[in-house]
């Protein structure tokens, strides 16, 4: 499943990410890819021990932490402490997958169900430096606006086309579900927008809505590691 997900960080959170980001250290992107992907990777990133990417990723997680749709589409059970990278002219990366097993800096181990980039440059500051993602219906090209992030299975190959004008800068990182199989959290969600849907037109203590619920809940114990 491949969602996007608008406004997870307000304006001024996304200035205020801007501005810590701005002044902080860039470093070559490379230090954080695979083997295979260090060949297709170029972009330039935060270090992920320092104390701007450690405060915002934390108000990131903080954000994601409160958001309904995402709670409901990920169903996270191990959030990967969000990084920070930055496309300038002619970089790119090219098509890769992600690694299945991330390791922190704290040496905590996360499977990647899922990967999510953040974006926090407006679209009109760059040009290029869309995130190409494969899925089972053919190629989806996303670009979103600042403070809005996509998510989507980490098992697909995917990419960032060449910036060609101005500073793509986003936060990335990945993260554990507790249902770790795709179709299963497509089924789940749908369930889950089925049911709130059905209690704003009827009741919380309708039959229909007791029922939808059930299963839902059933569905997760029957499926979720925790």
């Amino acid at each position: 499943m491949l969602l996007t997900l608008n406004n997870v960080l307000s304006p001024a959170q996304v200035d205020h990410c801007r501005a810590r980001l701005s002044a902080g250290v860039w470093a070559d992107g490379r230090i954080t890819a695979g083997a295979q992907s260090a060949r297709a990777k170029q972009n330039l990133q935060i270090d992920e021990t320092s104390d701007v990417g450690r405060d915002l990723g934390a108000l990131i997680l903080d954000q994601l932490s409160r958001h309904p749709g995402f709670l409901s589409a990920a169903l996270p059970l191990k959030v990967f402490p969000p990084l920070f990278n930055r496309y300038d002219p002619g970089m790119g990366f090219g098509a890769h997958v992600d690694n299945a097993i991330r390791h922190s800096a704290e040496g905590r181990r996360y499977r990647t169900d899922l990967s999510c980039t953040l974006f926090l440059s407006d679209p009109a500051d760059y040009d290029g430096g869309e995130l190409v993602i494969e899925d089972t219906f053919g190629e989806k090209s996303v670009k979103l606006a600042a403070g809005s992030l996509v998510l989507y299975p980490s098992s697909s190959v995917h990419r960032v086309t060449p910036v060609t004008r101005g500073s793509r800068v986003a936060s990335f990182f990945w993260l554990q579900s507790m249902v770790r199989d795709d179709g299963q959290r497509r089924l789940l969600y749908d369930l889950d927008r089925a049911t709130i849907d059905m209690r704003g037109a009827l009741s919380d203590d309708h039959p229909g809505v007791v029922r939808l619920t059930s299963a839902y809940h059933n569905l997760i114990r029957m499926w979720a590691d925790a």
